[in-house]
């Protein structure tokens, strides 16, 4: 494998440079005095803002971009064999390496290096972490997978030896991680296009854990069906954490070295509860986001902050002052008294999740404006998809985001509906955005409330809704 010496910057090129972990990626070698360039499919955002910062971008992944001066190319998994730039590099006989090995390379420079693993919740977690990092004056570097406005936009450069990244597990990307502290938060079927099944996913994470050293530490959530498979063999550190209270714990009896219990509900604003650190009680926490996923979430950035000797006080405050990440029950706007709400959710738990939590946020109706994500995932979820979306008062249905996938011609939104009129639910779907927006606009009154969703570009419908 190539070694990149950070100390001495060469010229790198990024194939997929928008991606939102492989352009933090290409801000922060830049940062260092590299030299980068980058392809994406499309213009957007995030590749306008590394234009402005000096960095070469090229629209369409073509063999032309790839030239003999380039001294190492990265790419993300989702490229295939058979993209242009990326059998270019090989013909010149250009040294590559992917997304994660130069994360790997990357950990391997500093010495508190945390990983945020799990299905869902890594960016939130590595959010809220980052946070208490920064409010407690220890200055990490940072690559989180959403926009985070506490630092700007995706990444952070620090100067100490605190590095705080996203490990995700498709294609078994985090088991090219140096972590010396790792969390999983939990483990679900996903990914399936990739992975044989459950217990392979569960095979993946027990791999990462054991990467983390004897001297390191997992914060692990003690709510993992059978949890002691992944961490009975680790020479590293293991704290467990959960919900102990009784009205919202899944399991019986629990106990965790990191638990919340006593748990109490504001309806419009977030949740406060009793934190406790291996059986003795700590303090009352305030979260200003929903959902009791978030309280289980807060728990490992807990742990952490008080392992680094960071006060409560601190971490008590730098929470309260967690909004959320961009697109994690992101409050958009109101339009003709019908509140927009943006989330990520494209797993049916984190749709459950959800949902369930934005019930308590009207009265009135609950619409939920559903993309699928990737064509596998809908087909081997249809059913708890449309459980999930169950939640929701009226469901309105975009054709499948295919990312970085074919159509197969064998599964499609039409399949999702009619789940969902098994169910006895309202539902519509509609090929195009302008007849989605159209639809809205004529039958969402004052008073409800309107989750566009999904981790493709529905975004697209609430900000168009508002004219933003």
């Amino acid at each position: 494998m190539y070694k990149i010496d950070f100390n001495k910057p060469c010229r790198v090129h990024f194939i997929g440079i928008g991606g939102i972990s492989m352009s933090a990626f290409a801000e922060y070698l830049h940062n260092l005095g590299f030299t980068v360039s980058g392809s994406d499919s499309h213009k957007s955002k995030i590749t306008e803002h590394l234009s402005s910062l000096g960095i070469e971008v090229f629209y369409g992944q073509r063999k032309g971009n790839i030239t003999p001066d380039i001294d190492v190319a990265v790419y993300t998994a989702a490229i295939s064999n058979d993209n242009e730039e990326y059998m270019a590099i090989s013909d010149l006989g250009i040294p590559s390496l992917n997304r994660a090995e130069l994360i790997g390379q990357l950990m391997l420079n500093f010495e508190n290096s945390i990983a945020i693993s799990g299905t869902h919740g890594k960016t939130t977690v590595t959010s809220m972490l980052s946070l208490i990092f920064i409010d407690g004056n220890l200055d990490p570097t940072i690559t989180v997978g959403g926009i985070l406005d506490a630092i700007g936009g995706n990444m952070r450069m620090g100067d100490t030896g605190h590095f705080i990244t996203e490990a995700c597990e498709y294609k078994n990307s985090f088991l090219d991680f140096n972590p010396h502290k790792g969390v999983i938060l939990n483990i679900d079927e996903d990914h399936m296009d990739f992975f044989k099944d459950l217990d392979d996913i569960r095979n993946s994470f027990h791999t990462f854990a054991k990467r983390i050293p004897k001297d390191g530490q997992l914060y692990i959530n003690g709510e993992i069906p059978n949890y002691q498979e992944i961490t009975k063999d680790l020479e590293c550190q293991v704290l467990t954490y959960g919900i102990s209270d009784p009205a919202y714990s899944t399991t019986k009896n629990p106990s965790y070295d990191i638990a919340a219990d006593n748990i109490r509900s504001f309806n419009m604003s977030g949740h406060s509860f009793d934190l406790y650190y291996k059986g003795q009680y700590i303090d009352r926490i305030q979260l200003n986001v929903i959902g009791i996923h978030n309280i289980s979430n807060s728990l490992p950035a807990i742990g952490l902050g008080l392992q680094e000797g960071i006060p409560i006080e601190k971490i008590k405050n730098s929470l309260m002052n967690f909004k959320g990440a961009k697109r994690r029950f992101e409050y958009k706007g109101t339009v003709g008294g019908v509140k927009i709400v943006d989330d990520y959710a494209h797993h049916p738990t984190e749709v459950t999740a959800t949902l369930s939590s934005a019930r308590s946020y009207t009265d009135n109706t609950l619409w939920c404006v559903f993309q699928p994500h990737t064509y596998s995932r809908t087909k081997r979820h249809l059913k708890e998809f449309a459980k999930a979306l169950s939640h929701a008062d009226k469901i309105v249905l975009a054709d499948i985001y295919a990312s970085r996938e074919k159509n197969p011609g064998d599964i499609s939104s039409m399949d999702l509906m009619r789940e969902l009129k098994e169910l006895n639910k309202e539902v519509y779907y509609f090929p195009s955005f302008d007849e989605i927006e159209s639809f809205l606009l004529e039958n969402c009154i004052n008073g409800d409330l309107l989750i566009t969703m999904g981790a493709g570009d529905i975004v697209i419908v609430g900000e168009s809704l508002l004219g933003i």
